[in-house]
């Protein structure tokens, strides 16, 4: 069985700086770090929605934003948001596939509902969880209700993100995935 780290916790804790640091550290040491990040966007204070980044070319789109003036031109939405299907696909399947090719460790930040909602970033997280054949991290919704990749996830490492715990866990990955691109 491949590495598998799955991070989870509750929503703001600080699932993704833990790995957004497990990447610094990772990248600081010359390893080769792929895969799609989805940072929420703000402004003025307010979040307008999400990005979605290619890790290795720094490539970025929308993944979902608040529609201006409430009407959702596009035919996918989650909650009040409206998914960016074109750079979902151009960005983030892209990156998922690339990264498959090219990198030492593989990030899925996030594999959530709004993520999950687009069939051919499904499909690729999917291909991914089941081929990459080096250490992977995926971000894990607390209340991750797709059936087929909790099946596919079942074998991961899995460390839930607390307050308490969010500043020494980046080690602890870290010390997992240099063990595992050693051996």
């Amino acid at each position: 069985m491949y590495l598998r780290i799955c991070v989870t916790g509750r929503p703001g804790v600080g699932k993704s700086t833990v790995v957004s640091k497990v990447i610094n550290r990772l990248r600081g040491m010359g390893y080769k770090v792929g895969g799609i990040i989805c940072p929420e966007e703000r402004v003025s204070g307010r979040r307008v929605g999400f990005k979605i980044i290619d890790l290795l070319t720094g490539r970025e789109g929308w993944l979902a934003k608040v529609p201006v003036g409430n009407v959702c031109p596009y035919s996918l939405t989650h909650g009040k948001y409206c998914i960016i299907l074109s750079d979902v696909i151009n960005v983030g399947v892209n990156a998922l596939k690339k990264a498959s090719q090219e990198s030492d460790v593989l990030i899925i930040d996030e594999v959530g509902p709004m993520e999950l909602k687009v069939p051919e970033l499904r499909s690729e997280i999917i291909n991914v969880l089941r081929s990459f054949s080096r250490p992977l991290i995926a971000v894990v919704h607390y209340r991750l209700r797709d059936f087929e990749i909790k099946n596919i996830l079942r074998g991961c490492r899995y460390f839930e993100v607390t307050f308490r715990n969010r500043n020494y866990l980046p080690n602890e990955i870290l010390k997992i995935i240099l063990n595992s691109l050693r051996t």
